[in-house]
């Protein structure tokens, strides 16, 4: 087609008033097909001239950058973007005339955050850079499908290890248990046989013999408090490999969290922590294993506590999504470092001192289990928000659905 109108042209002046007017229609309809297949691109194309001015945007860069113009073409393209960061990423790469490729940055777009790459191309036009091409892609569910597998896979690989442990740690530690309890009945005796033949309690070893037994007692409760909390963590690793056996039941999940959050509300006040529930009304009933949901939402509301060491708010809402629910539990603590919001669901990866690394492990293989989502929300210093999504059944969406066409025909 461009050959056709460049010969065209060169023959214009010998042409009639219908022949230009043919030419012109043609040439409209041959761009209205270009645009119609930038615009049905699933990837932004963002078009500049060499002094940097935006000469086209398709309707995927417009949907997701936030571009603030009236006219394109109005001035340089990092004046257009509203996202500090992406706008001086745009200004230092055109001037520069740097090409780059793939550079992600984190866009709130309509409210919501999402994973944006760019890639910066000069545009070449017969053997002359004549402009520049950038190129955007959404990439927040791609980056969440190989964080998800990542985690699945490091799931996987906790499997082979499962029964060297159970052998290897438990076992040593359930006979340690029981020396220490062999040794506790020694020393009870000991000390008995000690002051009955000794009232005075003058021994060779020591002057106060209370406090000598008092001191082995102490050695002895925190042998046995480090028995308890390495066997914990093996008991808790055996649970993240094993298969679940899943009880599913039909409930409200609005009932259990206002159970929960009753339940704890005792330790919430100790704390200084402030609940808030907002819990929406008429929410569709789920299948859910009561025992294990329970474990999850008690995990993010212990972590939450832990996040206010000087008190604050906790904040648990439910809503309705498009075809699930949305569960979601928000602090207002010390927040998570960027750089550890893509590890806090792998297996022993933990910023507490005595934290096991396997609590969030369990919650999302939990959530998993009920074919659902967890993802996470933070800033440091900003609190932390965990967002729960659980499948709405398919016998819950079609009477919903039902329920909004009679009332449609109703209205009518």
């Amino acid at each position: 087609m461009r050959q056709f109108i460049k010969r065209a042209l060169q023959k214009l002046n010998k042409m009639t008033g219908e022949q230009i007017r043919d030419i012109l229609v043609s040439a409209a309809a041959e761009i209205e097909r270009l645009e119609t297949v930038l615009d049905s691109l699933a990837h932004g194309i963002l078009v500049c001239d060499t002094e940097h001015n935006l000469i086209l945007a398709n309707k995927y860069a417009e949907r997701f950058l936030p571009l603030g113009y009236d006219e394109q073409g109005s001035g340089p393209i990092w004046t257009l973007i509203r996202d500090e960061p992406v706008a001086e990423f745009f200004e230092t790469t055109l001037i520069q005339g740097d090409r780059v490729e793939e550079r992600e940055f984190d866009v709130e777009t309509k409210g919501k955050q999402r994973l944006l790459s760019f890639s910066v191309l000069p545009l070449v036009q017969d053997h002359q850079v004549s402009g520049s091409l950038i190129h955007v892609e959404d990439i927040t569910e791609k980056r969440g499908k190989e964080a998800r597998l990542r985690r699945m896979e490091s799931l996987a690989s906790l499997t082979t290890l499962a029964a060297g442990v159970a052998h290897e740690i438990k076992n040593p530690l359930g006979s340690l248990s029981i020396h220490i309890q062999l040794i506790q009945k020694a020393m009870a005796a000991n000390r008995e046989r000690y002051f009955t033949s000794n009232p005075a309690g003058t021994g060779d070893y020591s002057q106060e013999p209370v406090d000598y037994f008092k001191l082995m007692d102490t050695y002895i409760g925190v042998v046995n408090e480090e028995i308890d909390r390495l066997n914990g963590i093996v008991v808790d690793f055996l649970f993240a490999v094993r298969p679940m056996n899943m009880d599913f039941r039909e409930g409200n999940i609005n009932t259990l969290i206002a159970e929960l959050t009753d339940f704890v509300g005792f330790e919430l006040e100790e704390a200084q922590i402030r609940c808030n529930l907002n819990l929406a009304e008429e929410l569709p009933r789920i299948d859910f294993d009561e025992r294990f949901m329970k474990q999850v939402l008690l995990n993010l509301i212990k972590n939450a506590i832990a996040a206010m060491p000087t008190g604050g708010t906790l904040q648990v809402l439910t809503e309705k999504g498009d075809g699930e629910i949305i569960i979601k539990v928000c602090d207002t603590g010390i927040g998570i470092p960027e750089e550890n919001l893509s590890k806090i669901f792998e297996p022993y990866f933990t910023t507490k001192e005595t934290g096991s690394g396997l609590g969030l492990t369990l919650a999302f293989k939990i959530i998993r289990e009920h074919q659902g989502e967890i993802t996470v929300k933070s800033k440091t210093g900003g609190g932390t928000c965990f967002i729960i999504t659980l499948p709405i059944p398919q016998k819950e969406r079609r009477l919903i659905s039902y329920e909004g066409e009679a009332e449609a025909i109703y209205e009518i």
